[in-house]
């Protein structure tokens, strides 16, 4: 009898271990049901929103139009594109032995900002030396505003990429909270810990993407300012002859 009683009694041991592995595998898949899916590619991207995937979108075609106007400042900003030497040399020869056509006909061979600062200059030339200064002084101006809105270009992506970033973490956070009304007990904080760290990344890539883009705008915009000056400085030197000319006169 007393066989038969421990007997029982070790079956029903075993009967109650079993329901509580079995409530607390039911609570694992609950959880597991509650949390987000991982942190993988997709579920960073698309993020259980529609809009957070529009987010990405447009931070990637701003990281792409960065990198795209960084190679256009290196192939533009520079002293051979802005100061060509063939110029400089044909209109100072030109201009040394009296012939303006060919000079004229040098800038038209040879076009971008000096160029079109020394044709400012000629269609003034028989106003008076002072008048082609600030001729060339006002078309100086315009060259480097021209110049200044196309590295400018830098500067707008440097300043939109964290605002799309911010925005995705924005949503990211509603999605997070609303996320919690459905989780219980400690998949709370599973769903509200794996949710924000998925809403961080836009933030994350676009700090990624605004920082060089904002050290690209600062580069060329002073070398652009620097060029555009030396090529005023540079049209004032090769225009000399003029004056002296005028002089003599």
């Amino acid at each position: 009898m007393k066989a038969l009683s421990a007997k029982i009694a070790v079956l029903s041991f075993f009967v109650l271990q079993l329901g509580v592995m079995a409530q607390e595998a039911a609570a694992a898949a609950a959880e597991a049901e509650a949390a987000p899916a991982g942190s993988g590619m997709w579920n960073i991207l698309y993020g259980g929103s529609i809009i957070n995937l529009i987010i990405w979108i447009g931070i990637f075609a701003t990281s792409f139009a960065m990198l795209w106007f960084a190679i256009d400042g290196f192939m533009v900003v520079r002293r051979d594109k802005l100061i060509p030497a063939l110029l400089v040399d044909g209109v100072r020869q030109a201009l040394a032995n009296g012939d303006l056509e060919t000079a004229i006909a040098t800038c038209q061979a040879n076009p971008g900002s000096l160029s079109n600062i020394l044709k400012e200059a000629f269609d003034n030339i028989y106003d008076g030396y002072d008048v082609v200064q600030q001729a060339v002084s006002s078309r100086t101006d315009l060259e480097t505003e021209k110049l200044m809105q196309r590295v400018g270009l830098l500067n707008i992506c440097g300043q939109i990429a964290p605002m799309l970033g911010l925005m995705g973490t924005v949503v990211g956070m509603v999605l997070a909270f609303a996320g919690l009304a459905s989780a219980t007990g400690a998949a709370k904080a599973r769903v509200l810990a794996n949710s924000i760290s998925t809403a961080l990344w836009t933030t994350c890539v676009g700090l990624l993407i605004s920082v060089p883009a904002l050290l690209f705008y600062t580069y060329f915009r002073n070398n652009a300012t620097r060029l555009i000056l030396e090529s005023e400085a540079t049209v004032l030197e090769l225009i000399k002859p003029l004056r002296k000319a005028e002089v003599e006169e």
